[in-house]
Parts: C-alpha cells; sequence; structure tokens
C-alpha cells in the first residue's frame, strides 16, 4: 500500500484512480502525517462488502466450516460431477 499526502493525491490524482482500478493497488491518504482515507477501486471495495456480509452471517459461515470439513474427510465432489460436463482448461496463448 503506498501512503500518499493530500497535496501529493491531488497532484496525482488521475494517476492513482487509474492505478488503482487496473492493479487494484490502495492508497492511503495522509494529512498532517496522520492517515485520513483509503482510496481503492470500486470493485475491492464490493468485494469487501461481500466478505463482510458472509462473516456477519452465522448461518453461511457455519456452512463453510461444515464444507471444509467434508472436504477434508475427502467427501468433495469432482466438476464433472456436479456439473455433468468435464471442466474446461484454460487455452494458452501462441
Amino acid at each position: 500500500m503506498t501512503t500518499l499526502t493530500v497535496t501529493e493525491a491531488k497532484t496525482h490524482l488521475l494517476e492513482i484512480i487509474r492505478k488503482s482500478a487496473k492493479t487494484m493497488e490502495r492508497f492511503i491518504v495522509s494529512k498532517n502525517g496522520k492517515p485520513k482515507v483509503v482510496i481503492m477501486s470500486v470493485d475491492e471495495y464490493e468485494g469487501w462488502l461481500e466478505t463482510l456480509d458472509i462473516l456477519s452471517d452465522k448461518n453461511a459461515l457455519k456452512d463453510i466450516r461444515e464444507a471444509q470439513k467434508e472436504l477434508a474427510e475427502g467427501k468433495g465432489l469432482a466438476f464433472d460431477e456436479v456439473f455433468d460436463q468435464p471442466k474446461k482448461t484454460a487455452k494458452k496463448r501462441q
């Protein structure tokens, strides 16, 4: 994470926005040497919100823990068993 002063952030705002959107880098903006805000991409922000929603849902956490236990016990299913078709692999670029 990169820390910038308010002045640096104002000077380079467009560059910061582009970089954050493209690389998901986060920027801390400080004023008088103290961190005040974080600049991050909307995609990352929405991901954080979704994670917080899941973590605050006791039933969802219970289901996740049960699924992890089942996987550890070898009770998981292969992709083709679930979707009745083989998993497609990514094509290599030439």
